[in-house]
């Protein structure tokens, strides 16, 4: 009988071709997998469980698993997303509800427990509750209190409360999914233990910067008056109530588990070492699935089913063709003033964009992008020039296949010689340090279509010897007027609404004067005002001065949109925020250089 897989012998594997489509559930529902799936990798984080009531310990963390699934395509399959577990109650001393269970149910199910309610101070919460992990226990005089124990797999131990003949003041933290809580005592409140970090797997967007299941941290509460509580672990654990600090008032300062990472939450406090306040615990975070459809073709394969999976475009390469367009906003760092009297504004960064800004700016979407990662770089504003030009900002840019680019502003002109504005995306102002009028430097270097930026404006040598002002994105920089002690306007900026609201972007910066000054402003979009820096993550350009020394910059930025079938992610979480339009639309901002991977 002809063998039917091209003479290969050995086993035949199951190959997966789901692209890495990656899934974000937070509320229960299905999803349905890519036609060519038949292996996931599932992250299920269970709901935290909640803080004790009244010298409480802080809640356990939800259970976290990941694991590949077998699934079969083109189907759908439910994932449940477990709620935060109730603070303890009041009046009384009560423990903290358990989280409820996650699962994500493929050809076979994969189930995280809640995690285990955080202890209190009386007898009948004398141990905290077990789950995913374990609730820590409770503050209290006299005899230990117990913590609550994590699932093998799944979570760690709460903290131990060990009893003392002068009375035990701290409670103990929840467990979190890669560490134990810490265990109370005299010497201080325990913390939440850590959870655990899975962005290798499954990105930043999600938790916190990819980490999740942090327990909550145990209150001050008891007989502790001005002591802080202690903090949660980190991936969404609630910190636990500062001592003595009564909750019923305006301020209350233990915190719930953080939605959608599973985290414990914080242990309530005491008003008194008599317990005579009655506050509630904080609730644990409600949990998440997330389903990664992986790419697999490991071992020996039936040829026919890879030939036929390279027909039809399905093979894992690690990309597909998006089949959209995507606008974007690229703004460069802006310069800095010049520096001596009669110095120039800095110039804005370049300004690029598509579909959001004035028309006659706007470049073409960009179209022919598959999935995969990119580098963004956002430019640094420049440095106000000390008795010397202005330094110019740095380049923005996104490293699509064609590299899309705006320069940096060129820095304004010194007040001592030779006071040349410099050239850059918009040209800094030039200051009076040569003893001639001079125009400033000029915009759109390097020269791009739209054009990114305007000249800056001229000085003036007699009488009040001003410097001009900063090019901007939409008009060059004001020159140096005849008024005395009156400084020069930067050049306007460009509003663009990439983000939804109407923003303005790429102002120069005002120019410097000698003298007692008539300040005048920079450009809308972010241009420093006499004698002010330029705004942070607009571009604009740092004004001249009076004195020695110019104002610094304002950084670039990068925005991306895309319809609402992609996905953003990014990172570092510090420089990156994704949101979604009302319309549906998908935003990228970066507020400093990172990496922006797209998806679909």
């Amino acid at each position: 009988m002809p063998r039917t897989n091209g003479g290969i012998i050995g086993k035949r594997n199951v190959t997966s071709f789901g692209k890495c489509t990656q899934t974000v559930k937070t509320s229960t529902g299905n999803l349905t997998t890519q036609p060519g799936t038949r292996i996931v990798k599932s992250l299920v984080v269970a709901g935290g469980g909640g803080g004790g009531s009244r010298a409480g310990g802080g809640g356990g963390a939800g259970g976290l698993q990941s694991q590949e699934v077998p699934v079969l395509g083109n189907i759908a399959y439910t994932a449940t997303v477990g709620g935060g577990g109730a603070g303890g109650t009041v009046p009384g001393a009560n423990l903290g509800t358990q989280g409820s269970t996650s699962s994500f149910a493929g050809i076979t199910t994969l189930s995280s427990a809640g995690g285990g309610g955080g202890g209190a101070c009386d007898a009948n919460s004398a141990t905290a509750g077990s789950g995913g992990s374990g609730g820590g226990a409770g503050a209290g005089p006299g005899a230990a209190r117990t913590k609550g124990c994590g699932t093998d797999g799944q979570g760690n131990d709460g903290g131990n409360m060990p009893g003392s003949p002068g009375g035990v003041k701290f409670g103990g933290g929840g467990g979190g999914a890669s560490a134990a809580g810490g265990a109370g005592g005299n010497c201080g409140p325990g913390v939440g233990g850590a959870g655990l970090d899975v962005s290798p797997d499954y990105g930043t967007g999600s938790g916190v910067c990819g980490v999740f299941a942090g327990g909550g941290g145990a209150t001050a509460g008891y007989n502790n008056p001005g002591v802080t509580g202690a903090s949660g672990g980190a991936g969404g654990g609630g910190k636990g109530a500062n001592g003595g600090d009564n909750e019923g008032g305006s301020s209350p300062n233990s915190v719930a588990g953080t939605t959608n990472t599973g985290g414990g939450g914080g242990g309530a406090g005491t008003s008194s070492s008599n317990f005579v306040g009655t506050f509630a615990g904080k609730a644990g975070g409600s949990g998440v699935v997330i389903v990664k459809e992986l790419n697999k073709a490991s071992g020996v394969w039936n040829l026919k089913s890879q030939l036929r999976a390279r027909q039809q475009g399905t093979w894992p390469d690690g990309s597909k063709v998006l089949g959209v367009d995507l606008d974007y906003l690229i703004v460069g760092g802006g310069a800095g003033g010049g520096g001596a009297p009669r110095s120039g504004g800095g110039g804005a960064g370049g300004y690029r964009a598509t579909g959001y800004g004035p028309s006659p700016l706007r470049g073409s979407a960009v179209s022919g992008l598959t999935t995969g990662t990119y580098t963004i770089t956002v430019g640094g504003g420049g440095a106000g020039g000390v008795c010397a030009a202005g330094a110019s900002g740095g380049t923005s840019s996104i490293a699509f296949p064609t590299t899309i680019t705006s320069a940096g502003g060129g820095g304004g002109g010194a007040g001592t010689n030779p006071g040349i504005g410099q050239a850059g995306g918009s040209g800094g102002g030039a200051g009076t340090g040569s003893g001639n009028v001079q125009p400033g430097g000029a915009g759109n270097t390097p020269p791009v279509s739209p054009s990114q930026g305007n000249p800056g404006g001229s000085n003036i040598f007699s009488g009040p010897y001003s410097g001009g002002g900063g090019g901007g994105a939409t008009a060059a920089g004001g020159n140096a007027s005849s008024s005395p002690g009156t400084s020069a306007v930067g050049g306007a900026g460009a509003p663009n609404t990439i983000l939804g609201p109407n923003s303005s972007y790429a102002g120069g910066g005002s120019g410097g004067v000698s003298g007692p000054a008539r300040p005048s402003p920079g450009g809308a979009g972010g241009g420093g005002d006499f004698g002010c820096a330029g705004a942070a993550n607009t571009g604009g350009g740092g004004s001249g001065t009076e004195g020695t020394t110019g104002s610094n910059g304002g950084s670039g930025i990068v925005v991306v949109r895309g319809p609402s079938a992609v996905t953003f992610t990014g990172s570092p979480c510090c420089a990156f925020t994704a949101s979604t339009n009302p319309g549906g639309d998908k935003i990228a901002k970066f507020t400093a250089s990172g990496t922006l991977t797209i998806s679909k």
